[in-house]
């Protein structure tokens, strides 16, 4: 099966990240899926954003927990990528939700719960993914083995990976214990023995963040289950090159 082309943050080497522009154009570009990540308001609203702070991608300072939604919905998400984006706004979990559920994505939604173990995360989100009937074509991915276990508690079948930066002692059987369905790891962790072991254990192996043609090309050739990339349209170019080869 060709490897999949996840969306980092959207299409986010052309929009700013995780907002409604970034993933419309991920989508345009003809994405499998999306790759998002999950933070919780002061008032329990999940929103989309990477870092704990909302310093970088808007023009307010501080930490997601310590603003009411509303208050996030005042800020500006676009203008600090590029004057074209001025206005944009934070994405709520359910804002996205809306406008995915009748498109033929995948989508990954990190749990941003490693540094910050916000309350309910898990529960939360995955009530919301639930209420659109997304349950099917989502994955919950996270940094944190905790997550998983809390998640596998919530729904055993729902699909989850395990995300890692670093290397890891028979990381895929780490991963299968904890109930994991997938490996997410970075792309200078990728070698054949992983892929056969994660293979070997019907769990599947994606690799972020892939942007240079010569490594988009190295996973293909890998096996690799998907890989994530701020420039889709690339990828989906060199995944054709590859396949007709």
């Amino acid at each position: 099966m060709p490897t999949k082309i996840f969306a980092h943050r959207g299409a986010s080497k052309y929009a700013p990240e995780n907002t409604m522009a970034a993933f419309s154009l991920a989508y345009q570009q003809g994405a499998d899926g999306i790759e998002t990540d999950v933070h919780l308001t002061k008032d329990h609203t999940p929103v989309l954003m990477h870092d704990e702070r909302i310093n970088r991608t808007t023009n307010g300072t501080g930490y997601i927990k310590n603003y009411m939604f509303d208050q996030l919905q005042q800020l500006d998400a676009g203008s600090w990528f590029s004057s074209e984006f001025t206005g944009l706004r934070v994405v709520s979990l359910d804002e996205f939700l809306e406008w995915i559920h009748d498109k033929p994505l995948y989508l990954n939604i990190e749990l941003k719960n490693n540094k910050i173990d916000y309350n309910n995360l898990e529960s939360i989100v995955y009530d919301r993914v639930s209420h659109y009937r997304l349950l099917h074509r989502t994955t919950l991915s996270t940094f944190n083995p905790i997550g998983i276990e809390r998640i596998k508690h919530l729904d055993r079948n729902i699909s989850t990976a395990l995300l890692t930066s670093k290397r890891v002692k028979n990381l895929a059987s780490a991963a299968n214990d904890l109930g994991a369905n997938a490996v997410h790891i970075k792309y200078r962790l990728l070698n054949r023995l992983l892929i056969d072991q994660c293979h070997h254990e019907d769990m599947a192996v994606r690799v972020y963040t892939v942007n240079r043609p010569r490594r988009m090309l190295h996973c293909f050739a890998m096996g690799c289950d998907a890989i994530f990339t701020d420039i889709p349209e690339t990828a989906i170019h060199f995944r054709n090159q590859y396949n007709n080869q």
